[in-house]
């Protein structure tokens, strides 16, 4: 019997979609990610409808599903941004509060923080302390 996917678990790509519309939606107005005139700038530069859509690739391509991520590498995305230690836990606290509107079960929910912690490194400036 195999596994069921995480990608499964959370109900597949049109359930990942809508949180990944909520998600960034949220971080585009959040006022803690444009107080860094980097971010604000690639928010206004980048049109919502592209960046959700590569953002649900990513998503179900790393939870599992048949999707392939098909935009740049993190690092060379976020380089320029400078973003800090602060403003990715700024960014971490919308996720959580998008996983929360949705009642995103513990299980799942720890699956996908631990993913996208996974790419801290390549986004945030700041070394990890």
């Amino acid at each position: 019997m195999q596994p069921i996917s995480l990608y499964e678990r959370l109900g597949g790509i049109y359930s990942i979609a809508t949180v990944v519309d909520d998600l960034i939606d949220r971080i585009m107005v959040d006022d803690r990610l444009n107080a860094n005139p980097r971010v604000n700038d690639a928010h206004h530069r980048v049109l919502p409808p592209g960046f959700k859509y590569l953002v649900t690739e990513m998503v179900g391509e790393a939870t599992g599903g048949p999707q392939r991520y098909t935009g740049r590498a993190m690092e060379d995305s976020h380089r320029d941004m400078l973003i800090t230690g602060d403003e990715w836990a700024a960014f971490m606290d919308d996720l959580n509060k998008t996983l929360d509107k949705f009642e995103v079960p513990q299980r799942e929910r720890s699956e996908v923080l631990a993913i996208v912690e996974s790419l801290r490194e390549a986004i945030v400036a700041e070394p990890v302390t």
